[in-house]
């Protein structure tokens, strides 16, 4: 699982104020932002202050745990592979990577001289050791679960690490980089959610967990030393009160805070402060529990789905900051990505109704101020299905309990995830019969057989055309609707350049600011 670590949204105060402003505003023009984030020289010597929720008071520095400080991991470790922008599996470690004929057996080249920020050298027996750690049950890795299927690893030699599978899987490598598998020293689990030791571009200087920490520029980084000095990073857990903080100059950058569109507004018209787009950084769901009385009918999900059109939803729910997603769960700038032709006909919707006995079905949709497009998505689909006959009863529940009362238990709701998954690991971990993050509860026994050949075919051309067979039997048999992938609206400083990020990247090497303040 990786929703984001805390998002509860509570508008008040300064922003509370002008936010209201922003919403009796409508009429106004749609919000304009940057495609992209400002670029050029930043100055060097700066240090940067990045304000983040925290995961918990129990947050620790270890990679592989579900309450890992998130924006410290990508600054202080590397993994052996990362995703590009395209969703390819790109070197980080590991320079180059090859299989055995039926892909059971990956071997991992890695990168010759790079150090721990202790001065140890990086082996294969380290990359050995973190997966270990990671599969260990006692460490409660959310990525153990799609690792499972490593049966032993070698450490053939100093920087050649070789992964056993019980079975095939042609897309092995990309599972190796989710953001649990940053590598750390051999034999360190006892200490690393304090220490942070790790090879990537900033050392750890000082952390408190929930609290203050600050990273300094590894000046030895294989690949060159960052732009800026050092981070600052302020764990405030209140969105109003970070966004204020970033009014107020006090931070440089929010991080895991996506601003609905009144704050956007506010946040770029303010001296000082400004908005970047993250495109299609969020996956917006509304699962249909398909064990439910409601919604176990295919032709009631069927009638779900033609009678909303995903345009509107992103054009009255979003302003258009995003993509109609039609049901298909895969970001369009993904790869894997195939175009799904799915109608939107309210009146075939009707007749379906109709013919199962629920022209007049009723029931409710759950939302919260969890996620802060949450509502408005709710209010927008609602609005749209009434026209097939369908009515959904708007319900906003607490944030505090959206993920442990609602999720997975309540028949309809509305839900998100990050963008950045490899498609293996998305099809997978989402949708696959029994996974545990199956929201919607759906069971398709071909699906899951076209998942298994998929991981077996080592061709790359068939292997494709498998995940986008897959993605064609979601959109027509799936139980969790995708209406839009929102851009995610992030709030910095005008004195910010070269800020960028996408999936569960974040270039640490290349940000800095303008001048120093």
């Amino acid at each position: 699982m990786t929703h984001p670590i805390d998002r509860r949204i509570f508008l008040a105060g300064l922003v509370g104020g002008a936010a209201t402003v922003g919403l009796a505003a409508c009429g106004a023009p749609p919000l304009t932002v940057p495609e992209r984030a400002a670029t050029g020289a930043a100055v060097p010597g700066a240090t940067m202050r990045i304000a983040r929720p925290a995961a918990s008071a129990a947050e620790t520095l270890d990679p592989a745990s579900a309450l890992s400080a998130y924006e410290y991991l990508g600054a202080i470790y590397n993994r052996v592979v990362r995703l590009d922008r395209n969703g390819e599996t790109v070197p980080d470690l590991a320079t180059e990577w090859s299989s055995n004929a039926d892909a059971t057996t990956w071997t991992f080249q890695l990168r010759p001289g790079v150090r721990f920020h202790d001065g140890r050298p990086l082996t294969a027996r380290d990359v050995r050791y973190t997966f270990g750690h990671i599969l260990d049950p006692d460490t409660g890795s959310p990525q153990a679960g799609p690792l499972a299927l490593v049966d032993s690893m070698d450490a053939v030699d100093a920087t050649t690490i070789r992964f056993n599978l019980s079975t095939p899987n042609a897309e092995f490598p990309s599972l190796l980089t989710a953001y649990q598998c940053y590598v750390i020293p051999e034999d360190s689990a006892g200490e690393i959610g304090r220490t942070g030791i790790g090879t990537g571009p900033f050392v750890l200087e000082s952390y408190e967990p929930a609290g203050a920490g600050k990273v300094r520029a590894n000046e030895d980084y294989f690949d060159g030393r960052p732009v800026l000095d050092a981070i600052e990073f302020f764990s405030i857990q209140d969105t109003s009160a970070r966004v204020n903080a970033l009014l107020a100059r006090q931070v440089d950058l929010l991080s895991q805070t996506n601003l609905d569109n009144a704050t956007a507004r506010v946040v770029a018209g303010s001296p000082g402060t400004t908005v970047a787009r993250v495109e299609n950084a969020q996956w917006y769901t509304i699962p249909m529990l398909a064990t439910s009385e409601e919604f176990s009918d295919p032709k009631m999900r069927e009638a779900m789905k033609l009678a909303y059109d995903p345009r509107r939803v992103l054009a009255t729910a979003l302003q258009g900051t995003g993509t109609p997603g039609w049901d298909n769960p895969v970001p369009p700038q993904m790869a894997a990505f195939t175009e799904v032709e799915r109608e939107y006909d309210p009146d075939k919707a009707r007749a379906l109704l109709k013919e199962i006995g629920r022209e007049d079905f009723r029931t409710k949709i759950y939302t919260s101020a969890y996620e802060p497009n949450f509502t408005a998505i709710a209010t927008s689909f609602a609005h749209q299905v009434r026209e097939a006959g369908i009515r959904l009863d708007i319900t906003n529940v607490s944030a505090d309990s959206y993920y442990t009362q609602i999720w997975m238990a309540q028949p309809l709701m509305v839900s998100y995830w990050f963008t950045g998954r490899p498609i293996d690991q998305l099809l997978n971990q989402v949708f696959r019969t029994g996974s545990s993050y199956n929201e919607s509860a759906w069971s398709n026994p071909q699906f899951d057989d076209l998942l298994d050949a998929a991981r077996a075919d080592t061709n790359d051309a068939t292997r494709l055309a498998k995940y986008q067979d897959a993605q064609r039997l979601i959109v027509a048999d799936g139980a969790d609707l995708t209406p839009v992938f929102g851009d995610r609206l992030v709030g910095l400083s005008t004195n910010v350049v070269n800020y960028d990020e996408y999936g569960f990247e974040f270039d640490y090497l290349t940000i800095g600011l303008r001048e120093e303040r």
